[in-house]
Parts: C-alpha cells; sequence; structure tokens
C-alpha cells in the first residue's frame, strides 16, 4: 500500500557524513547528560512507600494528586485494580519513618473525602530498585544481542552491527532526553525504551531488505545508488507506519494523563529518532562497512564438458 510513489531517486548518501556527524553530536550530548545530571529514577529503582487507599464512590485520581501537590507530597497516583482503589508511589524523606508518612497522607486525603480508607502500606527498598535497575540493563543487552543474531543470520554481521549502533542511538539519546530534562524514569518508560529497541529494528530490516532485493536487481549500480533506491522505495510505507504508531503514541500523551505520560513521551522520542536512525545512520554505516552485491549473489558454478565435474 503507498499513499505516494516517488519516481526519482532521492541521494541521500550524497549527505551522509553530515547526517551522521549531526547523530554523533547529539549521541555525545546525550552520553555528557546522563554522566553530568543522571537519570531521575522513580520508586521503583530508588526505594519508597506505596500506600493503597480505598473509597466509597469511584475516586478523582487527578483531584488527588493535585491535593497531595498542595499538602507538599510528591506523589504519583494511580488507580489499582478498581476505580475506588487508589495506588499511591510516595519517596520517603530521611529520619521519617514509612508509618509517619502514611498517616499524614491519609489525614490530608481525608480532608478532601471522609470516606478514605488505608488499606495497606509496604515499604519498598532501594535493594529492590538496584535489582529492577540490573534486570533492565540486563534486558537491553540481551534485546541488543538477539537484535545483531538475527540480522546476522538473516543478513550477514555487518548488517547487524549496523542495525544495532543505529539502534543503541536511539536508547542512549532517550535517555538522554530524560536526564537534560530531569524527567522521571520508571518502570513503564523502561518499557518504552525496550519497545523502541524493537520497534527501530523492523525499520531496518525493511530497509535492508529492500537493500538486498536491489542488489540483485540493480546489476550496473552503486552500492550508495542501491541504498539510496532502496530508502526511496520504502519511504511510503515509512510515513504509513509510524503515522500510524505516533498517533496511538499522541493521543496516549493527551489524554494519557500523569500515569501515561513519560511512558507515550518516551515513545515519541523514539519514533521520531527512529526513523532517522534506520535511514539516516543504519545505512550510512552499511555503506561504510563495504556491503556490495558480492555478498548477495554468489558466483555462477562452472561445469567442465570434459569431466562432468563443477569447478
Amino acid at each position: 500500500m503507498e499513499f505516494f510513489k516517488i519516481r526519482r531517486t532521492i541521494p541521500f548518501m550524497r549527505h551522509a557524513l553530515v547526517f551522521n556527524v549531526i547523530s554523533l553530536l547529539t549521541f555525545l550530548a546525550a552520553v555528557f547528560f546522563l554522566a553530568t545530571k543522571g537519570l531521575n529514577f522513580s520508586i521503583e529503582f530508588t526505594g519508597g512507600t506505596l500506600i493503597e487507599v480505598g473509597y466509597e464512590q469511584s475516586a478523582n485520581v487527578d483531584s488527588i494528586r493535585r491535593t497531595l501537590d498542595e499538602a507538599g507530597y510528591k506523589a504519583e497516583v494511580q488507580n489499582f485494580g478498581s476505580s475506588r482503589d487508589v495506588l499511591i508511589r510516595m519517596h520517603v524523606e530521611k529520619n521519617q519513618s514509612t508509618a509517619d508518612v502514611s498517616q499524614k497522607v491519609l489525614d490530608v486525603l481525608k480532608k478532601g473525602d471522609a470516606g478514605a480508607q488505608l488499606r495497606r502500606v509496604e515499604f519498598v527498598g532501594p535493594q529492590v530498585g538496584r535489582e529492577l535497575a540490573e534486570y533492565g540493563a540486563l534486558a537491553l543487552l540481551v534485546t541488543a544481542l538477539g537484535i545483531v543474531a538475527y540480522l546476522a543470520l538473516r543478513f550477514e554481521w555487518k548488517f547487524g552491527l549496523a542495525a544495532i549502533i543505529a539502534n543503541l542511538h536511539d536508547v542512549i539519546i532517550i535517555l538522554g532526553f530524560f536526564a537534560f530534562f530531569q524527567w522521571e524514569f520508571s518502570l513503564p518508560v523502561l518499557a518504552a525504551v525496550l519497545a523502541i529497541l524493537g520497534y527501530s529494528v523492523n525499520e531496518s530490516v525493511v530497509v535492508f531488505d529492500r537493500v538486498r532485493e536491489n542488489f540483485r536487481k540493480m546489476r550496473k549500480a552503486t552500492t550508495p545508488e542501491v541504498i539510496d533506491a532502496a530508502i526511496t522505495g520504502t519511504i511510503s510505507r515509512t510515513i504509513i507506519t509510524h503515522g500510524s504508531t505516533q498517533i496511538m503514541a499522541t493521543t496516549m500523551l493527551v489524554f494519557g494523563g500523569p500515569a501515561l505520560h513519560y511512558f507515550a513521551l518516551a515513545l515519541t522520542i523514539g519514533i521520531c529518532f527512529g526513523i532517522y536512525s534506520s535511514v539516516l545512520v543504519a545505512a550510512p554505516i552499511l555503506m561504510w562497512l563495504r556491503v556490495d552485491r558480492a555478498h548477495f549473489i554468489k558466483p555462477a558454478k562452472r561445469r567442465d564438458e570434459h569431466e562432468g565435474a563443477v569447478v
């Protein structure tokens, strides 16, 4: 399916060096902010208090969040199980016990709704947070290795190397945005980062597959010309796929509320840079790794007419 068909091949590889210099500067800036500012981890990673509060009627999550903000409590508030149950996540300050925090929070909430009842209070220790961070990093590593192995088997190792460089470029830039603006990095955001890692490689595979096809069809074309034709031929598909996904992410960003805000924001950043990296980072790396027609076209076998053996 195509919305439009571009008749003339766009010379993307002519400007490959400029695109990759921009990518390198963006990547280095992200690394700098990660090293100097670090990520603003949520309580899943740093430890804190989980407070479950029950109401007699459906709870207004936005109103509860505003009430806590006005009282000076920075908290994550979301429905839990049903519309009448609310889960509150809070950081615990130094020299402050979990029981004190939960009681003060309940007192604040009862001023707005006398029917608020404390259901349970749990403390999430920093050790659990460290384990989550380690498991998250391990998940990223395993996903990256899996992508390299898959592309190496489907195409060859140069394709796998180009794709993983481009996709890790997306991940680092997403993390760089969160470090620079000090947006809260939570488990949903980690899920979004892992989703983008898989989502970006899908676009890379589509471009790589068209590159392989063009090497077999365009016998007299150079490698840059083959790559340009592959990217140009997939533009319509890219617009449809990424546009549809971005509509979904934008809907969550606008209407999803605070609970989905940073998840949708991470997806939005990842989708935008995923298009850029698959087309303007992975493809030039493929060209500089000197991928050519010989990788896909097997030499013709000659048969000795006298001996009847393959030479």
